[in-house]
């Protein structure tokens, strides 16, 4: 209770899933834009998406970089001039898709300071936490050797006192199960 009651790092475990649902559709709803824009404007897509930062960041972005992400939807919202935006929307790109793409720039931005804000306050397990683990740890494997010992001729209550063996069949419903083939 005293080690494992609290969940420390749940609000940082939040914000980075936060990060990650505006990554994901900033990244597909960004990447949806440039095709558009690369289909509608042959002959000027290179300086429009240069303008915009794609140039610049794109590959970064779809390697899962964070910062570049960013960084492309500033661009994006820096230079989506009304100008620009009119003449997109006039070849059919849905306005609202650029508005959520500009809008993702200060939520993703928001939310990465949030989550660098929560890295440094976080606590750690501490140094009595992990000792108190090792402990516990030292007697459930005395008690297992015990155990052990005295059903040597029993191998199946031996099994239930084997660490190895109760780690595995622990984990084994955390495993994802191979599928059956159907041929």
């Amino acid at each position: 209770e005293q080690y494992l009651g609290l969940d420390k790092r749940k609000a940082l475990r939040d914000a980075t899933a936060t990060i990650g649902t505006i990554q994901e559709s900033a990244q597909r709803e960004a990447s949806f834009l440039k095709t558009q824009i690369e289909v509608d404007f042959p002959e000027t897509k290179s300086k429009i998406l240069k303008d915009l930062g794609y140039k610049a960041n794109f590959r970064k972005v779809q390697f899962g970089d964070q910062e570049a992400l960013i960084q492309l939807l500033f661009g994006i919202k820096k230079g989506m001039t009304d100008e620009l935006k009119t003449a997109i929307v006039e070849k059919g790109t849905n306005p609202v898709l650029i508005e959520k793409i500009v809008g993702y720039a200060s939520q993703l931005n928001d939310a990465n300071a949030a989550q660098e804000s929560l890295k440094e306050t976080s606590p750690d397990v501490s140094k009595e936490a992990v000792q108190a683990f090792n402990d516990i740890y030292d007697e459930v494997i005395g008690i297992c050797k015990i155990a052990a010992s005295f059903y040597k001729d029993n191998p199946v209550k031996k099994k239930q006192f084997t660490f190895s063996k109760i780690i595995s069949a622990m984990n084994a419903g955390h495993k994802p199960q191979k599928e059956e083939s159907s041929e």
